[in-house]
């Protein structure tokens, strides 16, 4: 099994991962983009002590941006939206 903190990367703290955390208890992070979601699911509740319910996935594509002349592309990424049981909390959002 891979380590649990390489496969949760952060969380997400925006104004829709607040509303779906308030309304529905829902929480957003951004994980390995080859965990699948059953690892996902064993990370969450084992790193932070909690029931999960249900896992969505997506994976976000970079932007393309450019300076001038030149011109990149930022990274693919993957997010994980998670539902956790009636009760549960993670402390860390607590108070954002």
């Amino acid at each position: 099994m891979k380590d649990l903190r390489r496969i949760i990367r952060r969380p997400l703290i925006t104004e829709k991962a607040s509303t779906l955390r308030e309304t529905y208890n829902q929480y957003s992070f951004e994980v390995d983009r080859h965990a699948n979601k059953i690892e996902i699911k064993g990370a969450v509740e084992e790193l932070f002590g909690v029931h999960v319910t249900d896992v969505r996935t997506a994976m976000i594509h970079g932007k393309v941006k450019r300076l001038g002349r030149f011109h990149g592309k930022r990274p693919d990424w993957k997010k994980a939206m998670l539902t956790l049981r009636a009760g549960d909390s993670i402390e860390l959002y607590e108070g954002v």
